[in-house]
């Protein structure tokens, strides 16, 4: 049996009929012709494989952009440029970033360069949604933070560069090292090792950074819900005054970098390499993430922003002079 619950012959046969169908544009009864069957046959197996999953129809609704947000946060943070979609309902919210955000980062992709990523749920479906249509030659495709472990999730850094590897043809260099660890002192070794040493010098190449925007909340912080760090741990950065992260790069909300025990046990590039990146694109939206993204934006972590239109409204409303 097949991953659909279906003999792999009948699988066979749904997926040709639906390419007929639904790639070569023949009608039924060209298609009843082809194979053999009636008409009514051709329609219940079209009907069957869209319910079993072979086929899957995917609408892509045109993205509403309000230039207006944009343009305000352009001016206020002194970005390069800004995104911001409109979102109506909670579950199109990463898709609709994604979207716009593969798109933003097309634009600044050239022959030969040099392209860091996070990692992150953000990041994972601005990939999914990149769309190339005529292919970048000689891209690099470097990960700037360790990996989350032995699992490899779709939202992990390796996953995420080696998505990208296939999407433009490039080349992923890879962070093979934890990316938390249990102490500094093991930390300082890992990233004394010539391997490290490497990748942090390509980094220090890259023309573009694809990266999400951390929350610290304690519903929302990717760390805590992964399991890196304890609830009271969470609380203890919290009292510091930390309300995200760019890239483990943890700041408050003026933006300033917070120095904690926490942060010296990531593996990761360090924040002078990051703020070296010429084009640093943020992919963040919910309300959850407002503080996160004032913080990014004041410090600098990022240069482009890609959110949503509730989200955009209530970080002008809370930096309003």
């Amino acid at each position: 049996m097949t991953e659909f619950g279906l003999p792999e012959e009948r699988v066979k046969l749904l997926a040709n009929i639906a390419e007929m169908y639904f790639r070569e544009g023949k009608n039924q009864s060209e298609i009843a012709a082809v194979v053999g069957m009636t008409r009514s046959n051709v329609s219940r197996l079209l009907k069957e494989a869209r319910e079993s999953g072979v086929v899957q129809i995917h609408i892509n609704h045109p993205i509403n952009e309000n230039q207006t947000l944009a343009q305000q946060l352009i001016e206020r943070f002194n970005l390069i440029d800004a995104k911001i979609i409109d979102v109506t309902q909670f579950d199109e919210l990463l898709p609709k970033l994604g979207r716009a955000a593969g798109k933003e980062l097309i634009k600044y992709l050239r022959p030969g360069c040099v392209l860091g990523t996070a990692w992150g749920t953000a990041i994972s479906a601005t990939v999914d949604q990149v769309e190339m249509k005529i292919p970048i030659p000689g891209i690099k495709v470097v990960q700037l933070l360790g990996a989350q472990g032995a699992h490899i999730k779709e939202y992990d850094g390796h996953a995420i560069v080696r998505r990208l590897e296939e999407k433009f043809g490039a080349e992923g260099i890879y962070f093979h090292a934890p990316f938390f660890v249990e102490d500094s002192r093991m930390s300082e070794l890992i990233m004394q090792s010539k391997s490290i040493e490497e990748i942090v010098e390509m980094a220090e190449e890259a023309d573009v950074a694809l990266l999400g925007v951390g929350s610290i909340d304690i519903d929302h912080s990717s760390y805590y819900l992964a399991g890196y760090i304890s609830k009271e741990e969470i609380l203890a950065i919290q009292e510091e005054g930390v309300v995200g992260d760019v890239c483990a790069k943890f700041f408050d909300s003026g933006g300033n970098l917070v120095n904690h025990d926490l942060k010296d046990r990531m593996i990761g590039i360090p924040a002078k390499v990051l703020m070296k990146i010429p084009v640093r694109l943020g992919v963040a939206g919910g309300l959850a993430k407002v503080e996160p993204i004032i913080g990014a934006l004041k410090g600098n972590f990022i240069n482009i922003l890609v959110s949503d239109t509730a989200t955009a409204v209530e970080v002008l409303k809370r930096t309003q002079n």
